[in-house]
C-alpha cells in the first residue's frame, strides 16, 4: 500500500484499502460489535487505515490540481476558486458523496480526507504506544506536505520527534518512522536534521538486524532492512553534497559523496539480485560516482536504473533516476542526451509533487542551455526555477512570521508564570520569598542529604515600633531589615520573610559555628545602622537562633530547633544570636523535668514583646531552696510519664555542686534519709509553712562525686527489646541524666526514637543515640579522623563527648598530604581545651599531633588496617611506645572512654 501511494499508482492503492474492513465514511454511523466496549476509542489499525485511505485521497486531489483544504495547487491557477468544503461535507452525510461534476467530486474527497485525518490523530493520541503515535504523526506529516500546508507538517513532525525516545527498542516499525520522518524533513528544507534521522534508522536497522526474533515477528529480512535504510541515507547525503556543490563548496561536498558511494555499495551487496532495493542503490551509487566527477562510470548503471525504474511504473524512483542520468551526460559533455532525460524528470517531479527533484531539474537544464548559449530555451526554465524560489521565500517567510507568533505566545506565557510563581513564593512587603519558599526549599535541601543552617530571626520588640513611628514605619523598618539580612549573607544563602516579624536564612552546607559567625555580624549592622532616619529615637535590634541539621532531620525538626534557641536569645536579654549545635534535644510543655531545667518558653513571653523581667535574689534562692524535693517529684513522675511529643527544641542548662563555675550533668541523686526529709518539707509546704534552705550550689553534699556522666547502655550482643528494657530502667533511676546507648543496630536506634520521640537524640555514623537531657556544652573538643576506615570509632567518640557536656567538633580524612596544610592552621590548637586522634593504619599521626601542641591528646587506636595489624594491635603499640608527652592512649576502638576523658578535661579547663 505505501509503494503504491508512494509511485501514485492510485487504482491499485484503492483496490488494496477495498479489502480492508472498515466503516465507509466517518460521516456513517458505524453499527458496534457484539463484544465492543462502549466509549471504547477506535483500534490502530483502524487509524491506519484512515491514514492510508486520507493520503489517497489527497494524491487524487493533488492530481485533480487542488490541496487538502481545497485550495489550487498551482500558482497559475490562483484565480480559479477554493472549492466549496461545506458542500461536501453535506455530499457526504446525504449519501451522495462524489457527484457529477469534478469540483463536487473533488470537493467531497477534501471533506472526507479531512474528517479521516482528525478520527486517525484521535485514535492515536488515544493510544499508549509511543511508537504507533509517532509512526501516525510522521505519515501525517507527509499527507500535510502534500497539501502544501508547511506549518502543519512542521507541528506534526516536531511532536513525531518529540516521541521518538533514544530508548525505543529496535524493529521495523521504528526504522521505517524514523525514515518516514528524514523524509519529511528533507521536504522541509531542513537537511541536517533529515541525514541525523536518517543516520539513527540506519543505526537502529543495524541493531535489529543483529536480533532474529525481532525481525522474525515482522517476517523482514535484516540484509535488506539495513540496506534499504543505508540507501535512503546515501541518497540524502549526496543530496547534501549537491548543494555544497552548487553552492561552491567542493571541498565540503567530497566527504557526503565518498559516504553516499559507500553506502551505496555495501546496499548492493548486502541486497538479493532479484530485490527491489537494487535500482535506488544503483541510482544513489550513480549520483555519487556524478559528483566525484567520474561520470563517464556512472553513465551505464543509471542507463540501466532508468530502464528498470521505466518498466516498473516507479515514478518517484524513475524521477531520480532521470535527474541523475541527466546530469551525468551533462557533466560528460553530452548535453543535447542529457536535456532529454532532464525534462523528462521534470515532467515526473512536477506530475508527482517532487518539489526537490523539480528544483534540481529546473537548475541542471538552465545550466545546460547557458553552457550551450541557447539563452532561448534557458530563460524559461530560469524562470520557472526562481518562481519555485520565491515560493519556497514565501514559504520561509510564513513560517518565520508563524514561529515568531508562537515564540511571542511563549514568552508571553513564560511570563505569565513567571508573576504566578512570584506571587506564589514573594512576600509583597519585602519582595524576598516567603513562607511557602522557604518550606519547600528547606525541604528539598534535607531531602538532596544537605546539612543547612537554618537561622530565625526576630526583630525585637517590633510592637513598640508600630506604636512609635506607625505601622507604614514598621513597614519601612521591615523592609530594612531585610535588605541588611541580604546583605550580610553570601550569595547561596537565602533569606525569606516567615511572618510578621520574623525571618529565617537558610544557608546550605553550613554549620552552627559559620553560622553564628555571620549572623555576628549582622546583627551588629543591624544596630549600627541609622534608624533615625526612619523617626526612630532607639536603634532596632534582632535577636537570632542558630540550628545545624544533622542527617535524617525534616524541616518540622529544624525549624523547632532554631526556633527554640531564638526564644533562649529573647530570655536572655534580646540583641543576640544564640546557636544549638548539631545535636538537640527536645521536651514538651509542662515536662517533669521542668522543675530540674527550667519550663519551656511561653507563647506570651514573645507575643507582646514585653521587657525581660529580672528576678530578684530572693525568688531565685526560693526556687533553688528544694532540690531534694524537685528530684523526688521528677523521677515519680518520669516513671508514670506517658510518650508524647516535645512542642519545641530546647538545650538544658548546666548544673553545679561545689564547684559552680563547672556544669555537671544533672543534680546530685539524694540519698534515703533525705528523701524522707523532703517528703517532710513537701507536706509542711503544702500547709502554708515556707522553708527556705540554703542552695546546694553553696553548701555542697559531702562525699559527692565531682561529675555525673550519662548511664550506659552497650546494645553488642544484646537484643532491641533487651536495650529497651534497660533503657526504661535507667531512665526511670536517672531521669535527670541521658541514657548512652552504644555501638547499636539501625533497628534499635530506629526502635529508640519511636519509644522515647523527642527525647532522643541519635547518631546513625556512630550507632549511637542518648535518650534524656543533653547538657549545655562547655568546653571545646576537636576530633581528628585519620582516615575513612577510622570513622565510626570517631563518630562515636565526638558523639559520647557531646553528650557528655563538651563542644565538639570533627575533622576527617587528615591524614597523608593534608597533615601539613592541617598543621599550617594554629586556630585547630589555640581553640580547643582537648584533642581526640582517632588512628588505625596512619597511627603515628597522633603522635606528630602530640609533639607540636601543649592540648593534651586522647589517642585512640582502631582496628582498621592491614592484616599485619593484627586487628589494632599495631596501631596500640605505636602509641603506647611514643613519647610524646601530654598524650594518654585509650584501648583498641573504644572512642566511649576517650569521649568521657575528652569531656572532663574540656569541662574542667573551660572553668579558669
Amino acid at each position: 500500500m505505501t509503494a503504491a501511494l508512494s509511485n501514485w499508482q492510485l487504482d491499485d492503492a484503492e483496490q488494496l484499502l477495498a479489502g480492508v474492513e472498515r466503516d465507509p465514511s466517518p460521516y456513517v454511523a458505524a453499527v458496534p460489535g457484539a463484544d465492543a466496549v462502549e466509549g471504547a476509542p477506535m483500534s490502530l489499525g483502524r487509524a491506519w487505515a484512515d491514514t492510508l485511505r486520507a493520503e489517497l485521497l489527497v494524491r487524487r486531489l493533488r492530481v485533480a490540481g487542488f490541496t487538502l483544504v481545497g485550495d489550487p495547487v498551482s500558482p497559475e491557477s490562483s484565480a480559479e476558486p477554493a472549492l466549496d468544503l461545506h458542500a461536501g461535507v453535506a455530499e457526504l452525510l446525504d449519501g451522495t458523496g462524489g457527484g457529477a461534476d469534478a469540483r463536487s467530486e473533488s470537493a467531497s474527497r477534501a471533506a472526507l480526507a479531512i474528517a479521516l485525518v482528525r478520527s486517525a490523530k484521535a485514535a492515536f493520541d488515544a493510544a499508549d504506544d509511543d511508537l504507533q503515535r509517532a509512526a501516525g504523526l510522521a505519515r501525517h506529516a507527509r499527507i500535510e506536505l502534500l497539501s502544501r500546508r508547511i506549518d502543519a507538517a512542521m507541528d506534526e513532525a516536531v511532536e513525531a520527534a518529540s516521541l521518538l525516545d533514544p530508548t525505543l527498542p529496535p524493529g521495523v516499525l521504528l526504522v521505517d518512522t524514523l525514515g518516514t520522518l528524514a523524509g519529511v524533513l528533507a521536504d522541509l528544507e531542513l537537511m541536517p536534521l533529515a541525514l541525523d534521522y536518517q543516520r539513527r534508522a540506519h543505526e537502529t536497522a543495524l541493531a535489529a538486524a543483529t536480533d532474529p526474533d525481532v525481525l522474525a515477528r515482522d517476517g523482514a529480512d535484516p540484509d535488506v532492512l539495513v540496506a534499504v535504510a543505508a540507501t535512503r541515507l546515501g541518497e540524502l547525503c549526496a543530496e547534501l553534497g549537491e548543494g555544497l556543490l552548487d553552492d561552491g563548496v567542493p571541498e565540503s561536498a567530497a566527504p557526503y559523496f565518498a559516504e553516499a558511494r559507500r553506502l551505496a555499495e555495501q546496499a548492493l551487496v548486502q541486497l538479493p539480485p532479484d530485490s527491489a532495493g537494487i535500482v535506488p542503490a544503483q541510482i544513489v551509487h550513480g549520483w555519487a560516482l556524478v559528483g566525484m566527477g567520474e561520470q563517464a562510470a556512472a553513465v551505464g548503471p543509471l542507463r540501466a536504473a532508468v530502464r528498470l525504474t521505466s518498466a516498473s511504473a516507479d515514478r518517484a524512483r524513475l524521477a531520480s533516476a532521470q535527474l541523475a542520468l541527466g546530469r551525468a551526460l551533462r557533466r560528460n559533455g553530452d548535453g543535447r542526451t542529457g536535456d532529454e532525460h532532464l525534462v523528462a524528470a521534470l515532467d515526473l517531479a512536477t506530475e508527482h509533487g517532487l518539489p526537490r527533484v523539480r528544483r534540481a531539474a529546473l537548475r541542471e537544464l538552465c545550466t545546460l542551455h547557458a553552457d550551450l548559449n541557447d539563452a532561448d530555451r534557458a530563460l524559461p526554465y530560469l524562470q520557472a526555477y526562481l518562481s519555485d524560489e520565491l515560493d519556497r521565500v514565501d514559504e520561509r517567510r510564513t513560517r518565520w512570521v508563524e514561529l515568531f507568533g508562537r515564540r511571542k505566545s511563549l514568552l508571553e506565557t513564560e511570563r505569565a508564570a513567571g508573576q504566578l510563581r512570584r506571587q506564589a513564593y514573594e512576600d509583597p512587603l519585602t519582595h524576598l520569598p516567603n513562607r511557602r519558599y522557604a518550606e519547600a526549599r528547606l525541604d528539598g535541601l534535607l531531602a538532596a542529604g544537605d546539612v543547612p543552617a537554618l537561622a530565625v530571626v526576630d526583630v525585637d520588640r517590633f510592637k513598640s515600633i508600630n506604636d512609635a513611628i506607625g505601622h507604614p514605619g514598621g513597614d519601612a523598618v521591615l523592609r530594612a531589615v531585610g535588605e541588611l539580612l541580604v546583605a550580610g549573607v553570601r550569595d547561596t544563602d537565602e533569606v525569606c520573610r516567615w511572618a510578621g516579624d520574623e525571618f529565617v536564612i537558610l544557608l546550605p552546607e553550613t554549620t552552627a559555628e559559620q553560622a553564628e559567625r555571620a549572623l555576628e555580624r549582622i546583627r551588629a549592622s543591624v544596630a549600627r545602622y541609622s534608624w533615625s532616619e526612619l523617626g526612630l529615637d532607639v536603634p532596632v535590634t534582632i535577636s537570632v537562633g542558630i540550628a545545624s541539621a544533622t542527617r535524617g532531620d525534616d524541616r518540622k525538626t529544624l525549624f523547632a530547633a532554631a526556633d527554640g534557641v531564638l526564644y533562649d536569645a529573647k530570655r536572655s536579654g534580646r540583641d543576640r544570636v544564640v546557636r544549638l549545635s548539631a545535636v538537640t534535644q527536645t521536651r514538651a510543655a509542662a515536662s517533669p523535668l521542668d522543675v530540674l531545667f527550667g519550663p519551656p518558653p511561653a507563647a506570651a513571653d514573645t507575643a507582646d514583646d514585653s521587657p525581660d523581667p529580672t528576678p530578684d535574689a530572693d525568688v531565685v534562692a526560693e526556687v533553688q531552696a528544694a532540690p531534694g524535693n524537685d528530684v523526688h517529684r521528677a523521677v515519680t513522675a518520669v516513671r508514670e510519664e506517658t510518650p508524647g511529643f516535645a512542642a519545641l527544641l530546647t538545650p538544658h542548662p548546666p548544673l553545679g555542686t561545689d564547684r559552680p563555675d563547672e556544669p555537671l550533668l544533672g543534680p546530685v541523686p539524694v540519698s534515703a534519709v533525705e528523701q524522707s526529709a523532703v517528703e517532710q518539707s513537701a507536706v509542711e509546704q503544702s500547709a502554708g509553712q515556707t522553708a527556705v534552705e540554703e542552695s546546694p550550689a553553696a553548701q555542697p553534699l559531702a562525699g559527692t562525686p565531682a561529675a555525673v556522666e550519662p548511664e550506659v547502655v552497650w546494645a553488642t550482643g544484646r537484643t532491641t527489646e533487651q536495650v529497651l528494657a534497660l533503657v526504661r530502667a535507667a531512665r526511670a533511676e536517672h531521669p535527670d541524666r541521658p541514657a548512652l546507648v552504644l555501638r547499636a543496630t539501625p533497628e534499635t536506634l530506629v526502635a529508640l526514637a519511636t519509644e522515647h520521640d523527642a527525647y532522643t537524640t541519635m547518631d546513625a555514623a556512630a550507632s549511637a543515640a542518648a535518650v534524656g537531657p543533653v547538657p549545655e556544652p562547655t568546653g571545646r573538643i576537636t576530633v581528628l579522623c585519620a582516615g575513612g576506615a577510622d570513622a565510626p570509632v570517631a563518630a562515636e567518640t565526638a558523639f559520647v563527648a557531646r553528650v557528655a557536656g563538651a563542644e565538639v567538633v570533627r575533622m576527617d580524612d587528615v591524614a597523608g598530604g593534608r597533615v601539613r596544610t592541617l598543621l599550617s592552621d594554629r586556630s585547630l590548637f589555640d581553640d580547643v581545651d582537648c584533642l581526640v586522634v582517632v588512628a588505625g593504619m596512619d597511627a603515628s599521626l597522633a603522635t606528630v599531633i602530640g609533639s607540636l601542641t601543649d592540648v593534651p591528646v586522647v589517642a585512640v587506636p582502631t582496628s582498621t588496617g592491614q592484616p599485619s595489624a593484627f586487628g589494632g594491635l599495631g596501631a596500640l603499640m605505636t602509641m603506647l611506645t611514643a613519647a610524646t608527652p601530654g598524650m594518654t592512649v585509650s584501648n583498641i576502638d573504644n572512642g566511649y572512654s576517650a569521649g568521657v576523658f575528652a569531656a572532663r578535661v574540656a569541662r574542667r579547663s573551660a572553668r579558669r
